[in-house]
This record gives C-alpha cells, sequence and structure tokens, in this order.
C-alpha cells in the first residue's frame, strides 16, 4: 500500500475563532472553510502553553508541558539535545522525505530538528538580542532572497517600513505583493514539489510567521476590513486583577489601553494577513492538483497560539483566556481514505500535543512511547460498524504559562474553564457556553461554589507534586516561587 503524504500548515498567532467556517461575522477564509469540509474541524482546540517556542515543542514532540518541560517563553535551550523525539524524525525513519518551509522556532536557528531540508523564515526580534542583527544568513532564508530581488536594495532590513514584530503599528506592505514572507513561503512550497523525491512519500511542514506581527499585509486584504463597524473595548468583571502590569498608552504592550482606532487597525491588518494566508493556500492546494498529489495527501491546519488582539485589554498572548489560548485545528485526511469524516465538527477538547499522533496514525507510521498526546483518528474517520467502541477521551486539559513574574494556570473543557495566577492567588470561573468572551466571572458568586470546587480540584489534581510546590497540602498555594521547568531542559542539554 502506498503511504500517504502529509502536510502540517502551521501560521503564527491565529486565533480560534477567526475561521469563516467558524461562524467568524466578518473573516473571508474560503480555502480553510473549504479544507473543513473535507475533513474534521475541532472547536475546542487549544495550545497548552501558549508562546511561540514551548507551543511549537508540543507540535513537535506531541508532549504535555509537564513532560516536555517548557511551562514558558525562553530562548537558547538547544532543542535537538532535549527533545531527541519529533514528527518529523518519525516520518524520516519511515522512509519520509521531511521538509520544512518557513518558522520553526528553535535553537541552534539552523538545527534540523529531524528534517532532511529546512528553509528558514522566523522572523527577526528574538535573533537581534543574540547579535545577529545585520547578518541574517545566520537565521534566515528570506531575507537574503528578498536582497538579491529586482529592485531592492542589499541591505534591505526586515523592519524598514517602520512596523513593528511585536507592535499593534498597522500599514500596508511597501513592496510588491510576490515579495511579501507570505508570499514567499507559499512560492517556496509550489517550487519544493517540483524538486522532491518522486520515489518516496514526503512530510511537508509549512509554517507562515503570520499573522504574527508585523501587521502588515497587502494593501487590498487591509483594505478588506478597514470598513468593519469601529473597536470597541470590553473588558470583564475581573480585569482589576491585572491592574498592577497595567501598560496604557504603550504599542507594544501586553496589557492595557490604546486609542480604539489604533486596535481596529491592526485588527484591519491581522485580518488581512489572515486572507493573504488562505489565499497562498489555495496555490499549493492547487499545484497538489496539477501534480495529481491531492488525493494522497493528508492536510492540517492549525497555530501555535492566538491573539489577544484588545480583549480584556490584553494583547499579544501567553495568558489562558481564549483569544489567546484557543486555536484553529483541522485534519483533513487523503481524498482517497475511504473512512475520511467528511465535514465532522468536534466537540472534544484537544492540544497542539495531539496533532503528531495523529498525522502518524493517519500515515500507518507508529507512534513513539515518548508522546503523551492522543491521536484524533476517532474524530477524523469514520468507524466501521463492527469496530470496538473506542475508550473515553479526556475530560478536560491542563494549561499554563510564566507571565507577569508568575505562573498562569488554567483548566478547561471547553465549556467550563478555570483560571489561577500562582503570584497573586486570583481567580476566574467562565461559562463558555453562556458567556464565551469571558465577561462574567463566577468564581466569587456563592452559587456557583460546587463548580468552582470542581474545576479548582482539578487544577490541583494537575500540579500535585510540582517542583515549584504550588501544591500543599491539598491546596493551592499562593506565592510559591516560579521554579520553571526549563532549568530541568537546560540540565538534559548540557549534562
Amino acid at each position: 500500500m502506498t503511504k500517504p503524504n502529509v502536510i502540517l500548515i502551521c501560521v503564527d498567532e491565529w486565533r480560534g475563532d477567526c475561521l469563516g467556517a467558524e461562524g467568524h461575522p466578518h473573516l473571508q477564509t474560503p480555502n480553510l472553510d473549504e479544507l473543513a469540509g473535507r475533513g474534521a474541524r475541532f472547536r475546542h482546540a487549544y495550545s497548552a502553553t501558549p508562546t511561540c517556542v514551548p507551543a511549537r515543542v508540543a507540535l513537535f514532540t506531541g508532549q504535555s508541558q509537564e513532560r516536555h518541560g517548557r511551562v514558558g517563553y525562553e530562548e537558547g535551550v538547544p532543542f535537538d539535545a532535549v527533545h531527541p523525539v519529533t514528527l518529523q524524525g518519525e516520518f524520516r525513519k519511515a522512509g519520509y522525505q521531511t521538509q520544512a518551509i518557513g518558522k520553526l522556532h528553535v535553537y541552534p536557528e539552523r538545527s534540523r530538528v529531524g528534517f532532511d531540508e529546512v528553509l528558514l523564515h522566523d522572523g527577526f526580534l528574538h535573533h537581534a538580542r543574540r547579535g545577529h542583527r545585520r547578518d541574517f544568513k545566520f537565521f534566515d532564508d528570506y531575507v537574503p532572497w528578498l536582497r538579491r530581488q529586482p529592485g531592492v536594495s542589499a541591505d534591505e532590513e526586515y523592519l524598514d517600513n517602520g512596523v513593528g514584530c511585536n507592535s499593534t503599528v498597522a500599514r500596508p506592505w511597501d513592496k510588491a505583493e510576490r515579495l511579501h514572507p507570505t508570499a514567499w513561503a507559499g512560492s517556496q512550497a509550489v517550487e519544493w514539489l517540483y524538486r522532491r523525491d518522486p520515489t518516496r512519500p514526503f512530510f511537508l511542514y509549512l509554517s507562515f510567521h503570520r499573522p504574527h506581527a508585523p501587521y502588515d499585509p497587502p494593501a487590498w486584504a487591509m483594505d478588506m476590513y478597514l470598513d468593519l463597524p469601529a473597536f470597541r473595548r470590553r473588558v470583564g468583571d475581573w480585569e482589576h486583577h491585572f491592574e498592577s502590569v497595567r501598560r496604557d498608552g504603550y504599542h507594544q504592550l501586553s496589557f492595557g489601553t490604546l486609542p480604539e482606532a489604533v486596535t481596529h487597525r491592526a485588527r484591519a491588518g491581522y485580518y488581512g494577513l489572515m486572507t493573504q494566508i488562505d489565499h497562498q493556500l489555495m496555490r499549493v492546494f492547487e499545484a497538489l492538483a496539477e501534480f495529481g498529489l491531492s488525493d494522497d495527501t493528508i492536510i492540517a491546519f492549525t497555530s501555535d497560539h492566538g491573539e489577544m488582539m484588545g480583549d480584556h485589554d490584553f494583547y499579544r498572548k501567553a495568558v489562558g483566556y481564549e483569544g489567546s489560548a484557543r486555536v484553529p485545528l483541522i485534519v483533513a485526511p487523503a481524498a482517497s481514505d475511504a473512512a475520511a469524516a467528511h465535514g465532522a465538527v468536534v466537540d472534544e477538547v484537544v492540544e497542539l500535543r495531539d496533532i503528531m499522533p495523529t498525522l502518524l496514525d493517519l500515515a500507518g507510521v507508529p507512534v513513539p512511547e515518548s508522546c503523551d498526546g492522543k491521536s484524533l483518528l476517532r474524530f477524523v474517520r469514520d468507524s466501521p460498524a463492527d469496530a470496538p467502541e473506542p475508550g473515553p477521551w479526556r475530560e478536560w486539559l491542563h494549561g499554563e504559562h510564566v507571565y507577569f513574574g508568575q505562573s498562569l494556570q488554567w483548566v478547561t473543557d471547553g465549556h467550563v474553564k478555570y483560571l489561577w495566577a500562582s503570584g497573586w492567588g486570583t481567580e476566574e470561573l467562565f461559562d463558555l457556553d453562556s458567556d464565551p468572551g469571558e465577561l462574567r466571572n463566577l468564581a466569587p458568586l456563592p452559587e456557583h461554589a460546587p463548580l468552582l470546587a470542581l474545576w479548582k480540584g482539578r487544577l490541583i489534581e494537575a500540579l500535585t507534586g510540582r517542583e515549584e510546590g504550588f501544591v500543599h497540602d491539598g491546596e493551592l498555594v499562593t506565592g510559591a516561587p516560579v521554579v520553571t521547568m526549563l532549568a530541568h531542559a537546560r540540565a538534559l542539554a548540557n549534562p
């Protein structure tokens, strides 16, 4: 039996509610909507550690944060030494040609982490901190390519248009659209299909840096969303919990207020980047058809985390609220897979670590014991009538991130969510079905005490035995020192 090809599309900072198929009132994502119709869309998919580095570790290893050790954002931990078993490495061992195009966000930057070849574009900011500001060839293939293009300066800088990688400043792309990083990734994927080894199945990791800032889509894409109803600030009744870290008026803020017009324009740029990515995916899907590969290719789409985009005065990510932690997830089996589910909408709670065992399962490649994610095969394939009933799915999911000098902890099943800040001891409890915007905190209300006890107990269960000392005598400990498990990761990397 011929093994199917596999494409994993990962975008950066794409909210879980930002799909036309999800019912978004304004966003246009026609090609992703069609992809969802070919497979399964997961309504309650999360990134358990919602920033770039730890989320991608979960994606590549199929592991929870308790196992892979990355409970916050930190650069400089060698990937291969700490995480030797990867999704791409398992495909490679199974005879697949493995290729990465776009963002990896591993260290050292030129590590291949199981891929045969990497065409890299990670963005800019984190590399500048390590002294490579002027010589992109150390860590990037896109900018050196850009500098070779007709009409582009040989010393072109990534931020020459004045927008930043963590800024709410938005403006249209200032060059030809074909030179945009999103178009570059799409073009490289199409060109790679010409160069691939036709005698082997392939695993392609196509990773777009956008819609992460800079919010700089082509003018046509930004124009689509500038005339939306004006952005209006909406905050929950719990926002005062974060008052000590407020930083109003700062365009690279994490928490604070900005003029509503600024957020309105940032949102237009953010949505424009999403539609641009969707159009580039059409190029890739059409190329698959032209090469006769569509029927035999599994395609999955997800993001490393979301973007708060002004919800409750938050911007960027790392918090456990829906805008940050919830991500899109679509898994479409190969068209030739007679058991593939079509247009399925899955209500169970899932996480990035579930993608590795799912893709390996769909391709008939053994899942390594190092994975603690769960295969989603039961949701993306219709089981035959005589198949045994699969075991119970997970009841709830635990997520966390070190942020604001403490550990922000949360547990959810996609319908109810409980959040606890280890330094402040603040609690929030939301009924996501009736309050998807997380506006009303139920935790202090006596009538919801039993629900609070249930979900607080689940977090205590998840944290019992952790080295940080978050739990003592069966209770959460406020003010426990945050000893990140990254210390363990460094020990493995530097024995």
